[in-house]
């Protein structure tokens, strides 16, 4: 399935289409193997106009594809970069960032809101500390949060369409980029953690019970 963050970051691009009075093009890229063309037709039934597939059958950690998205961008040339703030998988929320900075473009993370004036783009940002307020000019790279908009649902006849449409595929030497893995998983574990609950009669029975049966986990 789509991530939810990019699924937010596809409508809001479709939503700017919409309201945009010049001729706006939503592009959908996707890096992955051929099963990943099943997230990119998803994009076209909501009413992306184009899907690009980078082909890839290894798991790629953010650095590259921050660089495989950044060759990317200098060919399509966009003025505007929306993608989820994190994936799903690994929830590493770097890969923006990355992309912003390869580009040598202004970002704006964790978007709630974004706006257009005559400044540029004002982006409401989710912070620990409240909203922030950033404003970036285009082109830029901007990160979208679960409560910037609600994705529509594609109708049954745009799946239909969408199904039809042709995603362009473009392999690694095309790109011509090299991968760099700068992170390798070495184990992983599931974690579980068990609860039992037990009531004490007063507090100092709650505290020797802490001092010398609760575990750390």
């Amino acid at each position: 399935m789509v991530n939810p963050f990019d699924a937010i970051a596809v409508e809001e691009a479709i939503r700017i289409r919409e309201d945009s009075l010049e001729e706006v093009e939503v592009v959908a890229v996707g890096i992955g193997s051929s099963h990943y063309e099943s997230e990119l037709r998803t994009a076209l039934a909501m009413g992306a106009n184009r899907a690009v597939l980078i082909e890839s059958a290894d798991d790629i950690d953010p650095w590259n594809v921050a660089r495989i998205l950044c060759v990317t961008v200098e060919r399509e040339n966009p003025d505007l970069v929306l993608m989820g703030k994190q994936a799903v998988d690994d929830d590493a929320s770097q890969t923006g960032q990355f992309l912003a900075a390869l580009l040598d473009w202004p970002q704006a993370t964790f978007a709630s809101g974004i706006e257009f004036t005559k400044g540029g783009l004002r982006v409401s940002r989710e912070t620990d500390l409240g909203l922030e307020i950033v404003v970036v000019k285009p082109p830029a790279v901007i990160t979208t949060d679960l409560r910037l908009n609600e994705p529509r649902y594609a109708s049954l006849p745009s799946i239909l369409k969408a199904r039809k449409k042709s995603i362009e595929r473009i392999s690694f030497a095309q790109l011509g980029v090299d991968i760099e893995p700068r992170v390798h998983v070495l184990d992983m574990e599931l974690s579980t953690a068990g609860r039992k609950c037990v009531r004490v009669n007063d507090i100092d029975e709650l505290l020797v019970r802490l001092r010398n049966e609760a575990k750390v986990i």
